[in-house]
C-alpha cells in the first residue's frame, strides 16, 4: 500500500515549504505586536487601544490590525495552497511566495501608522490569492473530468 506522500507530486514539497515560511512570517508579526504592546502600553486582554485612553492608539492599532488581517486571511491562503498545489504545485508555490512577501509588506506598511501604506506592495497579496483560486478551480475541473 502506497503512503500518501508517494501519491503527491514531487514538487508538492515546495508548497509545504512556502506554508511553513508563512508560519514564520506569522510568528514575526506576532512578536512585533508584542513589542508594540509594551511600547504603547496596551496590555492583554485588550485587543485594540482606545484613542480616548491612549495617545498612541492609532500606532498600536495599525500594528495589531496588520497582524489580525493576516490571521484572518491565513485559513483561506492555506486551503488554496494545499488543494491547488495538488494539481499545480509549481504555480501555487510561486503564487505562495508572492503572497507571503506581499503580506510582509502589507504588515510593515500598516505598522507605519498610515494604513494606506499597507497597499503599496501589499496589494499584490490579493492578486496572488485570486490566482490561487483559479488554480483550485482548474484542479476541481480536472477532478470532475476523471
Amino acid at each position: 500500500m502506497a503512503s500518501v506522500v508517494e501519491l503527491l507530486p514531487k514538487e508538492y514539497g515546495y508548497v509545504v515549504i512556502v506554508l511553513v515560511l508563512y508560519c514564520f512570517l506569522n510568528f514575526y508579526m506576532a512578536f512585533l505586536v508584542g513589542k508594540a504592546r509594551k511600547k504603547y502600553k496596551v496590555f492583554y486582554p485588550t485587543l485594540y487601544a482606545s484613542e480616548s485612553e491612549n495617545k498612541d492608539a492609532k500606532l498600536f492599532n495599525c500594528v495589531q490590525r496588520g497582524h489580525q488581517n493576516s490571521l484572518e486571511m491565513m485559513p483561506m491562503f492555506f486551503m488554496l495552497m494545499a488543494l491547488g498545489g495538488l494539481n499545480h504545485p509549481c504555480i501555487c508555490t510561486a503564487l505562495g511566495v508572492v503572497y507571503t512577501v506581499s503580506r510582509y509588506f502589507y504588515f510593515t506598511g500598516y505598522s507605519t501608522g498610515e494604513p494606506e501604506n499597507r497597499l503599496k506592495i501589499g496589494k499584490y497579496s490579493l492578486l496572488a490569492l485570486f490566482a490561487l483560486m483559479f488554480c483550485n478551480i482548474s484542479a476541481g475541473c480536472a477532478l470532475l473530468k476523471q
